[in-house]
């Protein structure tokens, strides 16, 4: 579950950095690494949510 999270962290970190990097510069490669990150993180919440609950049961 640890190593779950700091992917996560991970993950949102890359999100926001490259996020940024878009709106303020108007970076079109960061744009796609911030969708990337967008994506990952997507799969990384679900299987949280899933961990999450089966530890909770």
């Amino acid at each position: 579950m640890q190593n779950l999270m700091n992917q996560i962290d991970q993950q949102i970190e890359a999100f926001s950095q490259n996020a940024k990097l878009q709106v303020e510069k108007g970076n079109k490669a960061a744009g796609t690494r911030a969708r990337k990150a967008a994506l990952e993180l997507s799969k990384l919440l679900k299987e949280f949510r899933k961990v999450s609950v089966e530890a909770s049961k």
